[in-house]
């Protein structure tokens, strides 16, 4: 299995909200086969909003965009705190090296500071929140009030839908499957099996 093609990174840091790219991880190592790998910015141990203890794979300075199939970024309050250079860096040199990224909730942010969501469609919590926290912010019209949008690499989702969150990360990693796609949109948005 080639990691150029198949490795998921999830960047985490303290305070992660861990459900949120949860479904999306799963099913992309059970369903579709790719491998996950943990970032953070550096190897200390991460704590999620849940409490579970986490040390990252790798730190941010050794990740290699070219090997990324995706960059995923769950939200959580530290990413209110303000742009993280290191942060900003590594997601425009994922997408610059054709690779798609992905960010839920307040983790949206973060694709605001550095400029991607000013000429992407895109959503986030709501349509202030982005402009409050990132001055730069310019792409306000390209704002798209759903729970989740996929526009030419960038992924977007507010913090209530982690399962339209996988949905579009499993059309943009895995577009020949859309049949299973659906099925998992419709099983788990009506909560029931039969």
């Amino acid at each position: 299995m080639s990691p150029t093609k198949h490795t998921a990174y999830l960047l985490i840091q303290n305070g992660y909200a861990d459900w949120e790219p949860a479904t999306a991880l799963a099913e992309l190592r059970r369903t579709f086969g790719f491998e996950v790998k943990t970032l953070g910015l550096d190897t200390q141990p991460i704590v999620s909003m849940g409490g579970l203890k986490l040390t990252p794979d790798l730190p941010l300075s050794e990740y290699a965009p070219e090997q990324a199939a995706i960059l995923i970024l769950p939200g959580g309050d530290s990413w209110m705190a303000g742009e993280l250079p290191a942060v900003s860096h590594a997601l425009k040199a994922t997408f610059t090296e054709g690779r798609s990224v992905a960010a839920i909730c307040a983790a949206t942010l973060a694709l605001a500071h550095c400029g991607l969501l000013n000429d992407h469609l895109h959503t986030s919590n709501g349509k202030d929140f982005l402009g409050k926290f990132v001055p730069s912010y310019s792409g306000q019209d390209l704002y798209q009030p759903k729970p989740a949008v996929r526009d030419r690499g960038i992924i977007t989702a507010n913090g209530l839908s982690p399962f339209p969150f996988a949905a579009e990360i499993f059309r943009t990693l895995a577009p020949e499957r859309e049949d299973e796609i659906k099925f998992y949109e419709q099983l788990y948005s009506r909560g029931l099996l039969d």
